[in-house]
Formats: C-alpha cells, structure tokens, sequence
C-alpha cells in the first residue's frame, strides 16, 4: 500500500468535481482527481451533452418537415441512426480530448478507480491511499426509480434511452420534468408516437405555473399526449410492449418506457458517514460554504440538496476551489441559477416563480406575460411563447420565466437583471437590437416599468 500526500484530492471527476480541480491547480495547488469512469461524467458522457445534440437532430428534422412553409423543398426520409449515433457521439468525443487535455495542462493527477473516504481526510482507491490538507467529493446522481419498477429490457433510464439503437414507435415516458419533457420531444421530432404520464397536475411542475401550461399546449399541438396528476399504479413488462397501470385504472401500451423522475444522489458504499459526513436521505449535509461535517471535507454537485444542474455544481466547484485558497468568492443562491429545458419549445426560469414570490411578499408582487406572436423575431423562427416577468411592486425583479424556441439563450439577461436586484425602471432604458427574441424580455421590463410600447 501507499500513501501519496497533496493539497487536495477530488472524489469524483463530473462537471462539480473537474471544476473543482480545474481552479484549485490554477490557484496553485497539486490535485488529485479520482474518477472511476471518465472524466466529464455523466453530463458529458450519458447526460447534457448528448441528449442535446440528439434534440439538436430533432430539430433539423421538424425543420425538414416543415421546410415547404418558408418556400425551401426537402424530402424527409426518417433518421439513419448509426449516422445520427456517429454525430452524437462524434461531439462527445471532441469534448472530452479538450477536457483531458486542460486537465493535464493543469498538472492534474488523473486516478482510475472507485475511491473511499477516509479520515484524515483522504481517499482510498485500492491498495493506494491519496491524503490531502482538502477532500472535495463530487460524486454526482444516478437514475432514480419508483419502488416495484426495476431498470432493464424495455424499461429505461436515461443513460439506457441513449443507447438505443432505434427509434421506438411508441414510448412512454414516466416523469413530466426536465428529463421526460426533453426525452418526449427529441423522440416526437425523430418519428415515435409518444405520451408522457406525471403524477403532478403540470409539465415541468419545479417552474412557474405559465411554463408548464404553455409547454402543455405546445406539446398538444406536437401531438403528444399528456396525464397529468394521475399517479402510476403498475408498470409490466411484456417482450414485446411494456403496460403502464394509472391509478384511475387507464392502462398505456407502448414498445419501451422511460423512466424520468428524478437522479437520486450517488453517496453510497463511499465511506462518507464512517468519515464523519452527515446524510440526510441520502444528500449530503453541508454548510453555506459547501463544508460537509468532517473537517476539510466538502460536497460539490447533485450530491448536495438542491437543482441537480451541471452548471450548478460546476459553480460550486470554483467556489470551494476559491474557498479552500483563502478566497471569499460571493455565493449565489439556487434560485438565483439558470435553468433551461431544452425541449421544442424550449422552456428557460431564474429567479422565484410568482407563487414564490406571493409567499414571501404577498400581494406586494406583479408580473406581467409578453406573447410571443407580437416579437417579430418568433415570429420568422414560427415558434409560440411567452416572456414572463416577475417583481415586487416597486421593487426588483425578483424572477424571469420563459417559453419558445430558443429562449435558453436569453436567460443570462434575466439572471443579471435578477441577481443584481435591478428594478424594472432601471433596465428598461436599455435597448435590445431588432429583431430578436430579446426584444420580448424588453417588452416585458418595459410595461412593468409603466411604460409599455407595444402591448395595450
């Protein structure tokens, strides 16, 4: 056995964990980075990457279809998987050579293996032992399921859904949030027949109440069914089809399921209470500097309650990695970040929702909807949607809520406006060039401002 000394060791190489690595090397430390799979993890590898270029696709292929509406012919001749499987995996490739390759310009130690937690603090993987003054774990999240609803043959998770090696027919997706909606509309643009169960009365249900309605009704328009707020009782796999039971007795038959609701942490068999870190069901127990109950050992990531995003624990990453230095890096609440569903439309939220908003305020809160159809920009991409601005009377703007094509790439003004308490009054002046979707969110600020332009 050895023991190997350094400034800090990583537990865990996803987005939470190779962030962490990645600022701690430029802040001069040695790091260790173990991961027992490869590097970027699940975000990379089975997760944000590649369902994203398989939406991308999706969108290429409404695209094709509906080429005759803006004057363009095209023929579409349905998916040719191995090239689709090519091109998605051709972009995950690429991602993860310039990973490697930063991680080794830093002067990172990269270990393969599955690591314990030990006190001291440190991490055992095998016979080796990797002691640091630090110990970040970044374990991330794994699929989570229904009790009775076991993974395997036509019953999927995510990171089995992206394997296939065709498109279903007919899909059931199990889970009306990010997940299932981007599933159910990647799998719609590329040809299945597709319905989405979810035990809550709304899509994307974590969001504001006009996201989920807006998505309902653009889904129906796409043709996938949704029902809502009807739990599921049973789920049979046949060979052939698997049978999903509601609890109002309705029965969907479809080839394969997928079952979408939620990621459950990945904090198990690692060693972490035997060290002194605290769980609760299953998530790890920090403070408001991420510092789990052992000392010098910190949480990163999906591992730690709250929106299992990657940019969220790649953020979390650079914090403790300033942390750790002596640095004082401001925090940024989790409402306070980014969240995008990448599905068509596209659905995008920072800040409080409204309802939010009422239990802290009460009815000192307005808000205010801008359709879409009134955005030129919208309406040449032929998207539908809303822009919903959320403040306190008087006050800032305390949320930003999003619905239409490519309203993802918007957010960033709404966190700024948001995470710097602007108030409506002093963002309005600002100009947004025309046309774009960005014109919406101005709109938007302008009529809470009192001084709308083009909305009566």
């Amino acid at each position: 056995m050895g023991v190997h000394e350094t400034d800090l060791v990583v537990l865990g190489g996803g987005s939470g964990g190779y962030a962490t690595a990645l600022r701690a090397a430029e802040l001069g430390s040695s790091v260790v980075l173990v991961e027992k799979d490869r590097l970027g993890g699940t975000c990379l590898h089975r997760g944000c990457v590649p369902t994203k270029a398989l939406l991308h696709a999706g969108e290429v292929a409404d695209h094709t279809r509906d080429a005759a509406s803006v004057g363009i012919q095209a023929t579409w001749d349905g998916v040719d998987m191995p090239a689709l499987t090519a091109y998605r995996e051709g972009i995950v490739a690429k991602k993860y050579k310039g990973l490697q390759g930063l991680v080794a310009a830093r002067g990172i130690t990269v270990v393969h293996g599955e690591g314990t937690l030990e006190t001291g603090p440190a991490v055992r993987v095998g016979d080796e032992v990797y002691r640091g003054k630090d110990v970040v774990i970044a374990t991330g999240s794994s699929t989570r399921t229904l009790p009775g609803v076991e993974l395997g043959g036509r019953v999927l998770g995510s990171e089995q859904a992206l394997a296939l090696d065709e498109i279903p027919a007919r899909v059931t997706v199990l889970g009306g949030g990010v997940i299932g909606v981007e599933f159910a509309s990647m799998w719609r643009s590329l040809g299945a027949d597709v319905a989405i169960v979810e035990a809550l009365p709304s899509l994307l249900p974590a969001d504001d109440v006009v996201i989920g309605k807006q998505m309902e009704r653009a889904f129906r328009r796409r043709g996938i069914r949704t029902t809502l707020g009807t739990p599921v009782s049973s789920v049979t796999p046949h060979a052939d089809r698997v049978v999903v039971r509601l609890e109002d007795e309705t029965e969907i038959e479809s080839d394969v399921l997928l079952v979408a609701i939620g990621r459950a942490p990945v904090t198990a068999g690692l060693g972490l209470e035997e060290a002194g870190v605290v769980l609760d069901r299953g998530f790890v127990v920090v403070d408001e500097d991420l510092r789990t109950a052992a000392d010098h050992v910190w949480a990163v990531g999906d591992i730690v309650p709250g929106p299992q995003l990657a940019h969220r624990g790649f953020q979390q990453g650079i914090q403790v990695a300033e942390r750790i230095a002596g640095r004082r890096p401001p925090r940024v609440p989790d409402h306070q970040i980014p969240r995008v569903t990448y599905s068509s439309p596209e659905a995008a939220s920072v800040g409080l929702t409204e309802a939010a908003a009422r239990e802290l305020h009460g009815d000192a809160v307005a808000s205010f909807e801008y359709n879409l159809a009134g955005n030129a920009k919208s309406e040449i991409l032929g998207t539908s949607g809303v822009v919903k601005v959320v403040r306190r009377t008087d006050g800032p703007v305390l949320g930003v809520h999003m619905v239409g094509d490519r309203v993802g790439e918007l957010i960033t003004e709404g966190q700024l406006v948001v995470g710097w308490e602007a108030h409506p009054e002093d963002v309005a002046p600002f100009l947004h060039a025309h046309p774009t979707q960005s014109e919406a969110l101005g709109e938007a600020f302008l009529a809470l401002a009192g001084s709308p332009l083009h909305t009566l």
